[in-house]
């Protein structure tokens, strides 16, 4: 997998970190790359961005959370597959994974269901004793993104799940990624209840009241597939009136808490995670909602 480290280029970079220049970020990544052969770093056309390949998802986490704790802030990019071309027949080629997975019985059904949703090819499902079962798949790199949290939630946190590098395969076609489409905060300022509480009908929230959010920065989760900005610091209209239905007490259902695996897999490709030693936020690539409507119409026409 191949993850792009950038610059935090946000309206709140610097506030909570101190290494936050391209240079510093750079030399820390370098420094990784010498002791730890798994790791490749290359640099960008932008100069301000780094690619930086990997084994998986847990050892490129682990490096973010490692830089996080050092007081780097840094925007992570989604992670991606590193694709290979057939010098034979000049086809396109990805990596896939032999995943075992040992789960109760009752569980087996939804988890082979799951894996073909992701393009997994079920070789092998056999009863391994103590109503469990041992279900073998080879499954495509990139349909394994993000699966790990929701294996556990299927399971009730009793499967177990390993994976191991399989070979290059021919390239299976597109997998479904995220349905929904997210809430985009379109101002900056500070999240106030009242108005997390009116756009709890639009969505689960991802902030809680009082956390400082940005032009661009993603807030919720929105319910259909499109993407929604939305204003979540507009206070509440105050008036000489009062009374009982009107002064109702605002009660807010808990955010979903993003963790950084579970921010990485979340996030689109046009999305970053920006990552400081104190918080984890979701933003889109480009703050500017006409800049997005831009590199979207190019990206369709491309």
């Amino acid at each position: 997998l191949a993850m792009t480290f950038s610059v935090n280029d946000s309206p709140l970079a610097g506030r909570e970190g101190d290494k936050v220049t391209s240079r510093m970020i750079r030399d820390r990544l370098m420094r990784e790359a010498e002791g730890n052969v798994a790791l490749r770093v290359s640099d960008t056309e932008g100069g301000d961005a780094f690619e930086v390949a990997g084994r998986g998802e847990l050892q490129l986490g682990i490096l973010i959370e490692t830089m996080r704790r050092e007081g780097y802030e840094l925007a992570i990019s989604r992670p991606r597959v590193l694709f290979k071309t057939d010098p034979l027949n000049g086809q396109r080629l990805e990596p896939i994974e032999e995943v075992v997975v040992d789960v109760d019985e009752e569980f087996s059904g939804t988890v082979v269901q799951k894996m073909a949703e992701r393009k997994a090819d079920l070789i092998e499902m056999r009863p391994s004793g103590g109503n469990k079962t041992r279900i073998v798949f080879h499954a495509p790199s990139r349909g394994l993104i993000g699966y790990q949290g929701e294996f556990l939630t299927d399971t009730r946190g009793t499967g177990i799940m390993n994976r191991l590098f399989h070979g290059y395969a021919p390239y299976k076609g597109t997998i479904a990624g995220r349905r929904t489409g997210v809430l985009i905060s379109n101002a900056d300022g500070t999240a106030v209840a009242y108005a997390l509480w009116n756009l709890e009908d639009r969505g689960p929230m991802l902030i809680d009241p009082g956390v400082p959010v940005y032009q661009g920065m993603i807030i919720g989760e929105h319910t259909r597939g499109n993407d929604l900005e939305v204003n979540v610091i507009k206070g509440k209209q105050l008036t000489n009136i009062r009374t009982t239905s009107k002064d109702e007490a605002v009660r807010l259902t808990p955010p979903i808490q993003m963790t950084l695996e579970r921010a990485l897999s979340y996030i689109g490709d046009d999305e970053l995670v920006e990552v400081t030693p104190k918080s984890i936020r979701l933003r889109k690539r480009y703050l500017d909602p006409n800049e997005r409507k831009r590199h979207a119409r190019a990206a369709e026409a491309s």
